[in-house]
């Protein structure tokens, strides 16, 4: 009788994984935010997970206090900094949770939409809850325009469901986590990985914020690795486009020196066979970028290098 009451008042555990690089300003109101988010939420208890890469502020001291505070926070210091997509992946590594969801600390994912993303996961039978972001206000509008360009071609390169707006805040089920666990590239682009290993998803929309605090890891170098990165990872479009673009360049050469051939004397003192020479150059060396670009990240794979490493952890019951 007391085992069937003590099934009963069994509670789902969600599992908050954080990734935090140079946080130290913004956590303290994450915290706050989302530990008052949680409370609401009944019929389930929560877990936090941070995992600082690398930081070089005092993110690792605080998430250490955390965890000496609250028994429900956990952390993981990397070594150095692996990347966010590194952080993700050793989040959801350790969680233990029958629902993880990831969440920015900067408090641009409202932690007021957990306790609907738990209510759909796990009463409307859905694998997954994401959050939608409907505008970017505030945003630099280069930024904006440039992150927009990039979703409308990976989602037409990669024929995956990776559009403008549909990021890593979300909650996800155990069997969909366990799914993402099983995708063990060295090289990860989780919003690709997300959508493909499918699964049902709802999707709530939300409005963009400023960050609560400190300023944003992502400059526009950054940010196109990033963008290059996720195509490399889900489509061969690329070296198809490489053909493409060599045969436009050829062209153009061709055309070059047509027009210095008719009119009898050089483009500007270009001759002919420099635009020919120019132009197969160019050809040459884009396919050479992009096949390098594909054999550059196959080479990583074959080390078989961790995709992280853990310099200190804390807070996780076995050290307690």
């Amino acid at each position: 009788m007391n085992n069937i009451i003590e099934a009963k008042e069994q509670k789902d555990l969600i599992s908050i994984i954080v990734p935090c690089y140079n946080e130290e300003k913004a956590l303290p109101a994450f915290y706050r935010e989302a530990s008052k988010a949680v409370s609401d939420i009944q019929g389930a208890d929560c877990e936090f997970i941070f995992v600082d890469d690398g930081s070089r502020d005092r993110t690792a001291e605080l998430l250490q206090n955390f965890s000496q505070a609250d028994r429900r926070c956990r952390y993981l210091s990397f070594s150095r900094n692996f990347g966010k997509e590194a952080a993700m992946y050793a989040g959801l590594q350790n969680a233990s949770g029958d629902y993880c969801v990831f969440m920015d600390a900067d408090l641009q994912h409202p932690p007021a939409l957990l306790k609907e993303m738990y209510r759909v996961v796990k009463y409307e039978g859905y694998d997954c809850c994401a959050g939608l972001r409907e505008d970017r206000a505030g945003e630099n509008p280069l930024r904006s325009f440039l992150a927009r360009s990039f979703y409308h071609i990976i989602g037409r390169a990669c024929h995956l469901d990776m559009g403008d707006g549909k990021g890593d805040f979300r909650m996800m089920n155990r069997a969909m986590t366990d799914s993402v666990l099983e995708l063990k590239e060295y090289n990860r682009y989780m919003k690709g990985i997300f959508s493909f290993v499918g699964f049902e998803t709802k999707w709530i929309p939300f409005h963009n914020v400023e960050r609560t605090a400190g300023e944003t890891k992502w400059n526009l170098s950054s940010l196109f690795r990033y963008a290059m990165d996720g195509i490399l990872s889900f489509s061969t479009a690329p070296a198809a486009l490489a053909g493409t673009a060599g045969a436009v360049l050829l062209t153009a050469a061709l055309l070059t020196g047509i027009i210095s051939a008719v009119s009898g004397h050089g483009l500007d003192g270009i001759p002919l066979l420099a635009c020919l020479i120019l132009g197969l150059n160019g050809i040459q060396m884009l396919f050479l970028s992009v096949l390098g670009q594909y054999m550059s990240k196959e080479y990583m794979e074959s080390k078989r290098r961790p995709i992280y490493i853990v310099k200190k952890k804390g807070g996780f019951p076995s050290q307690t």
